[in-house]
């Protein structure tokens, strides 16, 4: 049973539930030094976001979010992204029907250095089902059929070609 946003309970393989946030700990202290420590926090938070604009996104990133774009629009329901665990992150979690599909994005400017794809290496596919074996495990959702694809991204200037690799590994 995996926990919803709706506060049920559902099976994964029922359709799109989406994990809840674990919860975040505030530790206990003295109230004017943990309203400081809040402060301080939320000004850092607020220079980094400041430093960010009029900077473009990195290509990965830009790549991460066309992939997300295309993926919704195939009718994709997105569980989760950037999932850590194993020492690996998997780039989208999505819901396809009533598979689980875990999708590594690839993005490349040129293929001098190989095409997109081909940078999923037997290593980087172990790590991938590691984390991939880990997440199932705590929304337990290991009776579900589950995929890896790969979304392979040639970003040319603005434009991006986006293809999608099924089933890749």
């Amino acid at each position: 049973m995996m926990a919803t946003a709706r506060g049920g309970r559902d099976s994964a393989c029922d359709g799109p539930a989406v994990p809840l946030a674990s919860e975040r700990v505030v530790s206990r202290g003295s109230g004017a030094l943990i309203k400081m420590k809040r402060a301080r926090a939320a000004i850092r938070r607020a220079a980094d976001w400041l430093g960010t604009i009029g900077k473009p996104a990195p290509l990965g990133l830009r790549g991460e979010r066309a992939a997300e774009r295309y993926l919704k629009r195939k009718g994709y329901k997105i569980l989760a992204r950037n999932y850590r665990a194993a020492g690996a992150e998997i780039d989208l979690i999505a819901m396809d029907g009533a598979t689980i599909v875990f999708i590594e994005v690839k993005t490349r400017r040129t293929i001098a250095a190989g095409s997109p794809a081909e940078a999923v290496d037997g290593r980087k596919q172990e790590h991938i089902r590691r984390a991939a074996a880990i997440f199932a495990a705590r929304n337990r959702a290991q009776d579900c059929p589950m995929r890896f694809d790969v979304a392979a991204i040639r970003a040319d200037g603005d434009r991006m070609e986006i293809e999608l690799l099924k089933d890749a590994f």
